[in-house]
């Protein structure tokens, strides 16, 4: 196994550790650290990929992976949110986040069968929503106020909004992406 493939492998062995440390630590305790096991996660993601396109060890079954182990941290971390929190904003922001990764690896799935998977790209809107997404669960998981003043959790939270919105835009274009792929699929293979 690659360096890659172990980061990724490091970041969905940090979800439980995560989830640990966050319900049964005292609450002074876990919530910072909590931030700092997903911030380190969430670094692991950048490095696997910059290390397995640079080192040339990019594969299948990484690539696949890589986008799992994402999700799969974003989505814990969310409901770890939504348990603790509660706040009915976060909730939505949470339904809208988790159910557009439904919807898209749905979507993906079915235009694979189709043999038009790579037709859609992510775009540069679904990156910023990406990093909007990532920052907003940081600083809502750390929660303090940082260096007692900065709220921290009022720029998650807005964050989280802001991620939300995008999510649910990007959403939207990578269906539109795929209609037309399907349609341009379509009137093609009538062509023939």
């Amino acid at each position: 196994m690659n360096l890659p493939m172990t980061l990724t492998w490091l970041r969905i062995a940090a979800i439980p550790l995560m989830v640990v440390v966050f319900l049964f630590t005292p609450a002074e305790f876990a919530r910072p650290a909590s931030a700092w096991i997903f911030g380190l996660a969430s670094l692991t993601d950048f490095l696997d990929g910059y290390l397995a396109r640079r080192w040339n060890q990019q594969s299948a079954f990484g690539a696949f992976l890589d986008p799992v182990a994402d999700k799969l941290i974003v989505t814990v971390a969310l409901v770890l949110l939504v348990f603790s929190d509660g706040d009915l904003p976060i909730v939505i922001a949470t339904a809208v986040i988790i159910g557009r990764e439904v919807f898209v690896s749905a979507l993906r799935e079915w235009m694979a069968s189709r043999g038009i998977s790579a037709a859609v790209k992510v775009s540069s809107l679904g990156k910023l929503k990406t990093t909007a997404q990532m920052f907003a669960i940081l600083f809502l998981l750390y929660y303090f106020p940082l260096f007692g003043v900065i709220d921290v959790y009022l720029i998650g939270y807005w964050l989280l909004m802001i991620a939300a919105i995008l999510t649910f835009v990007s959403g939207a274009q990578y269906a539109q992406a795929a209609v037309a792929a399907v349609a341009r699929a379509e009137t093609a293979a009538r062509g023939h």
